[in-house]
């Protein structure tokens, strides 16, 4: 029992490791970077074997591993957690031979701080979300709501990696309504920031994010050509779905090129003037105005020196934070409500499961729940809605649902000012856009009975009502001139009785 006590004890000294970082601990966590050797595996294979640096890391065993940076120093470590404690080193050698180092504490990305990390592990505290609150609204000023989704999303970065899927967060307004300031305050304190607005073009952000895994902070004005706009795009499309790499091609020895995957799943914030036009895209946006509301006079027009000591400060309790809250994030996930729009649901539903506080629970429940409404109405804005509504309105007459008609009757109900839409282009709507293939028959393309089939469920998903059949009915001259005739019936009485015109004429 004694020589079990002496190897745990020599184990202790070797990894540098603490005691549980408990919230609200009072003690203080003090831990040391010195270059040491894990106590397993130090084998003659594993010392000829090249080191890998990394960033980040989860073990096959539940261990966390994180790199530590101490810009006084200028030196980096890796903090591994074991569920109760923490250790320090600067090399761990798994039992397959591995080794993993950190990145050098010399590399230009650290020293110009376009990465940030965080230098120790801190007590997390009672009062962390009030504690991340207080910085942020002491640089940004931010609606109440919008400020408290900030905090948690904050939250969520530092252990996004427990989930499939993700939001954006984001503010967009005009220049000099402070989008960069957002950007740089809630960005410091994000997991693994990676500010993406010193690259001159998009190449390095595929990159950065598949070799950091962290958080793109990111300036749309900083992109403005359209290639690079489009590339953007591709990372925003991918990265908010866990094992949808970007495919890129890479030359190899300059005359050969292969195909590379970049994972680019991760949390974003993203600083823009207007919106994307895919309407999908924008739906994976927790978006406010920057715009319209005066800067309050309390804040600094420029960062003090205390900000970046401040936002080390919170980085490292947060650290603390992902180690301890790590094993237990995502392990309940519910809808927002399932009377919301599916995407809505999917894209929420993460950052629901990892917010604690029921006040801020219900502040993004309300905020999807306005995100579906603006969805709902968007869509039934559209011109899909409106082919449907001549759908709908050609549907209830019972007459075949031939192209050509459905064309020219939504030529005269929404194009009156215009040149008529021809029935090619009413197909590929139909097929490209709502899933609906016309067939051949008789000589003219028509809707058949089995992709009639599919009307109903269009019909509710974009909100088509027999209101907006009836507006549609307005136009329809065809089958408004359409006269049905009834026989006339017989004079009753003794026709005889009746005389003729030139009796009454006399009369």
């Amino acid at each position: 029992m004694g020589a079990m006590n002496c190897a745990k004890a020599r184990e202790d000294a070797v990894l540098g490791t603490s005691p549980r970082l408990r919230r609200g601990g009072a003690r203080r966590h003090a831990v040391h970077m010195q270059a040491i050797e894990h106590a397993n595996g130090s084998s003659e294979d594993a010392r000829a074997s090249k080191p890998r640096p990394i960033v980040s890391a989860v073990l096959s065993d539940g261990r966390l591993v994180e790199t530590l940076y101490r810009k006084e120093s200028g030196t980096t470590a890796l903090a591994i957690w074991d569920g109760e404690r923490v250790g320090i080193t600067h090399e761990l050698t798994l039992p397959s031979g591995e080794r993993l180092v950190p990145y050098r504490g010399d590399n230009p990305l650290f020293l110009n701080r376009v990465v940030l990390l965080p230098s120790e592990p801190a007590p997390v505290g009672d009062a962390l979300a009030d504690d991340l609150t207080a910085y942020i609204r002491r640089y940004v000023d931010l609606s109440p709501v919008f400020e408290r989704l900030a905090v948690e999303y904050v939250l969520f970065t530092w252990v996004y990696d427990r989930f499939e899927e993700l939001p954006y967060l984001r503010l967009h307004g005009e220049y000099g309504s402070g989008k960069t300031r957002f950007l740089q305050v809630v960005g410091s304190i994000c997991r693994t920031p990676i500010f993406a607005g010193g690259a001159s073009t998009v190449s390095p952000l595929f990159h950065l994010l598949d070799r950091f895994r962290g958080t793109l902070i990111l300036d749309e004005a900083d992109f403005r050509f359209s290639d690079e706009r489009a590339q953007l795009v591709k990372i925003l499309n991918n990265g908010n779905v866990a094992g949808f790499p970007v495919l890129r091609s890479e030359s190899v020895n300059g005359k050969e090129y292969r195909p590379v995957a970049y994972q680019v799943y991760g949390p974003k914030i993203v600083a823009m003037r207007g919106e994307f036009d895919d309407r999908a895209l924008e739906s994976r946006f927790i978006s406010e105005r920057s715009d319209g509301r005066k800067l309050r006079s309390d804040i600094p027009l420029n960062f003090p020196k205390a900000q970046a000591e401040e936002a080390q400060a919170l980085r490292s309790r947060l650290l603390s934070y992902r180690f301890e809250r790590y094993a237990n994030a995502g392990s309940w996930i519910e809808p927002v409500d399932r009377a919301l729009e599916p995407r809505v649901n999917q894209v929420f539903s993460p950052l629901l499961a990892n917010i604690e506080d029921d006040a801020a629970r219900e502040q993004l429940k309300t905020y999807a729940r306005s995100k579906s409404i603006w969805l709902a109405e968007e869509r039934s804005a559209s011109v899909e809605a409106e082919v449907l509504a001549v759908l709908k309105h050609l549907a209830d007459t019972g007459v075949p649902l031939a192209l050509s008609d459905i064309a020219d009757l939504y030529s005269r109900a929404f194009l009156p000012q215009s040149l008529p839409i021809s029935a090619r282009s009413i197909g590929g709507i139909l097929r490209k856009r709502l899933g609906i293939r016309p067939q051949k028959s008789n000589g003219i393309y028509v809707i058949g009975p089995l992709e009639r089939l599919k009307l109903g469920p269009l019909f509710e998903r974009y909100r088509v009502t027999e209101d907006d059949a009836a507006r549609v009915a307005a136009f329809d001259t065809t089958h408004a001139l359409e006269l049905t005739f009834s026989p006339i019936e017989p004079p009753r009485g003794d026709v005889r009785d009746i005389g003729d015109v030139g009796d009454m004429a006399r009369a």
